[in-house]
């Protein structure tokens, strides 16, 4: 791959987990980067280690589940700490020496960039620069995401990156490739304006089985357990009908029908960005589907925005309800009140909306929450006639509720971020014991 500019490669690591499973999961940030660099004229190379349709695993099928599906998966050792955890820990994604293979196959790059999820994933970031190094020990290795920003210190000290950035990559991404390959380019692209941005470099996957969508960035709620402010404080939209263009783009020229979307605030200025958003897809006549795993805010949901989701052709609708104790509510968020749930469920059902789309998140393990807030709010969910949908709680740093979750955790939460894993119940084992989980569980089915 001889080139005037710098090789950069790009990596999305394992994940080193309980449990993990392809729910639509992309690294659109990563692949954002990708694209920036391509649009300067840098040679790309992008490697995931999550790849579910790498040519030596077996062969399935990319559009089965609407494109979700397991990962590959390997046992390995549970991290000290966590024995009491009764459960297996594994390495989810591409065997190590297909990796290594991989990396063997391309030449030198100049620089490298690794991105990253979960604050709790971070030994796959560990394992994933230990491995790059292994065959490049040369190219400086930056890493950046999630983990890098929600715990700076901890990656800077733990990771094995040369640099941990917690600025948005489409602003420094220019600045760093000059700053450790000495190859200056001039920026062709605002990064402050999300319809100057090129699209995430999707074809660089083997398999394009779904495309996720990111139409805004920021939210206007402050909810105690969540930490969109803290990644995303200022707000910004893309133009919706730009968006109908994406859409179009990546159904005619690879044939996707499937489309996630993962805003944390879909529904906000509706007039003015899901309605002609919606209304530019109707229009379009494409035979696509839709998917909102990162949950709506009920409040948004209006009866006219029901009636266009489901001529839009939304399949998997989840709604950020979180719990039906209205009245104790106010410490955790004010996204919604029990009228309004009850107004928004039923101008989904009159639209059209089946009980098996429909499904309510509640959260499971706050510090302090009771078994029977959570029954409650289960059966609460299932008269109004759609499913409950339980997500664990894991506490998350810079978050209001972040110092409550570590005075009443019986791990160090502060120590070490492997001990925010919600699959461990971090604030809540005490109260949501493995027997009650399952009795929960049970409860939905029933």
């Amino acid at each position: 791959m001889k080139n005037d500019t710098p090789h950069i490669l790009l990596v999305n690591p394992w994940i080193y987990d309980f449990a993990a499973y392809d729910f639509w999961a992309k690294p659109m940030g990563l692949l954002l980067l990708a694209s920036i660099l391509r649009a300067h004229r840098f040679a790309v190379t992008y490697v995931d280690c999550l790849d579910r349709f790498h040519p030596s695993a077996v062969r399935t099928d990319p559009y089965a589940r609407h494109g979700r599906g397991p990962y590959i998966k390997t046992r390995v050792p549970t991290p000290p700490g966590l024995e009491d955890v009764a459960r297996r820990f594994s390495r989810y994604g591409v065997k190590a020496e297909w990796f290594s293979a991989d990396l063997r196959s391309i030449p030198e790059p100049e620089l490298v960039f690794v991105t990253s999820l979960m604050t709790y994933w971070y030994p796959g970031v560990q394992e994933t620069i230990r491995a790059i190094r292994d065959v490049f020990p040369n190219p400086p290795i930056i890493l950046g995401g999630i983990y890098a920003k929600l715990c700076h210190d901890h990656a800077v000290r733990h990771s094995g990156a040369d640099k941990v950035v917690t600025e948005a990559g489409e602003k420094i991404i220019l600045e760093l490739v000059r700053e450790h390959t000495g190859f200056s380019a001039n920026p062709e692209f605002d990064p402050d304006d999300l319809n100057a941005h090129p699209w995430p470099a999707y074809d660089l996957q083997r398999k394009i089985a779904y495309i996720p969508l990111l139409t805004s960035r920021g939210c206007p709620f402050s909810c105690a357990y969540c930490a969109s402010s803290f990644l995303n404080p200022r707000s910004m939209r893309r133009n919706p009908l730009l968006v109908v263009e994406d859409i179009r783009h990546w159904h005619e020229t690879c044939q996707v029908r499937d489309f996630v979307f993962y805003d944390d605030a879909l529904l906000t200025d509706a007039d003015a960005h899901i309605i002609p958003m919606l209304e530019g897809i109707i229009g379009s006549g494409m035979n696509v589907r839709f998917h909102t795993p990162n949950a709506v805010h009920i409040r948004g949901i209006s009866k006219e925005i029901a009636r266009l989701m489901v001529q839009a052709n939304f399949k998997t609708l989840r709604l950020g309800l979180e719990t039906t104790a209205f009245e104790e509510r106010s410490r955790l968020d004010r996204k919604v009140t029990a009228t309004e749930f009850v107004q928004a469920v039923s101008y989904l059902k009159e639209a059209g909306f089946g009980e098996n789309q429909m499904g309510a998140y509640l959260l499971m393990g706050l510090p302090g929450q009771s078994v029977r807030a959570v029954k409650d709010s289960i059966l609460t969910v299932k008269q109004s006639g759609i499913t409950p949908v339980l997500a664990y709680y894991s506490p998350i740093p810079h978050t209001t509720l972040w110092p409550l979750a570590v005075a009443s955790s019986r791990y160090d939460l502060e120590a070490d971020p492997l001990f925010t894993n919600n699959a461990i119940f971090p604030c809540g084992m005490e109260t949501f014991s493995w027997n009650t989980i399952s009795y929960l569980k049970n409860l939905i089915s029933l």
